[in-house]
């Protein structure tokens, strides 16, 4: 059974409406009311409330959003393509504490700075929303401080799911639940041959994001793709073939 944090998470990120720019550029005016619960607020989703407060913001493949230790200014919110919240570490080594999709929200921090730096995976449109705004209007606007609620904790929910990856699960548990997972948030649907997924991080990106090797990485897709769970059409297209096998590898 999905905990309520995941719950929270697969209603504001399952559907993401899709935003026009200019809906971001208008004035933000100091005197606006406070919001009321009506039956049209209820139709908004947390991104949404959020979203309506920011600008948008584009960023070339492998561009830099934010860097760590940079000033927490802003939130940030997906509206096309993906991005990496990483960590270069002391050794050299990196890793990746999360990709972010269409309708995910990024850059939570405790601290007025970042404690990771956020990289575009693809070519992304980003709703860039300033903190000092959300703050001063969440104290007198019972929308918005719901849903900073909610999805600080789908945030929560999705950091103990990761930590449970990293900490219990082999090698090939790891690759499965990463790919059902993307298989779900992308909101794929079943197809002849099974459930394409396509990636749009490498297959380094993922080794980073698992604690795994790339070369372990490749060797476990492709013992999938043996068994007959996957099929690899291409590098970065994956076909899910047999649901149950991957469900249980997950489990």
């Amino acid at each position: 059974m999905p905990s309520p944090a995941a719950a929270i998470a697969h209603k504001t990120y399952a559907q993401p409406r899709a935003y026009d720019s200019k809906s971001f550029a208008e004035p933000l005016s100091s005197a606006r009311p406070a919001h009321r619960w009506t039956e049209e607020a209820d139709t908004r989703t947390p991104t949404e409330v959020v979203a309506r407060l920011g600008v948008v913001a584009s960023y070339a493949r492998n561009a830099e959003i934010f860097g760590e230790d940079q000033p927490a200014e802003n939130l940030y919110i997906v509206l096309s393509g993906a991005v990496r919240i990483c960590k270069l570490l002391g050794d050299g080594r990196r890793q990746i504490e999360t990709f972010c999709l269409p309708g995910d929200v990024f850059g939570w921090e405790m601290t007025g700075r970042h404690r990771f730096s956020a990289e575009a995976v693809s070519e992304c449109k980003i709703v860039r929303v300033k903190r000092s705004i959300l703050f001063s209007r969440a104290s007198d606007d019972a929308e918005l401080a719901h849903a900073l609620w909610a999805l600080t904790a789908a945030e929560l929910g999705r950091a103990q799911d990761h930590l449970l990856v990293l900490g219990r699960k082999t090698a090939q548990e790891r690759v499965a639940t990463f790919l059902l997972d993307m298989a779900e948030r992308a909101g794929a649907g079943q197809g002849p041959n099974g459930i394409e997924v396509t990636l749009p991080m490498s297959r380094q990106d993922i080794a980073d994001f698992l604690g795994l090797t790339i070369e372990t990485v490749s060797r476990t897709l492709t013992h999938l793709e043996e068994i007959s769970a996957i099929a690899l059409p291409s590098s970065r297209r994956v076909l899910l073939r047999d649901g149950a096998t991957l469900k249980r590898l997950n489990s």
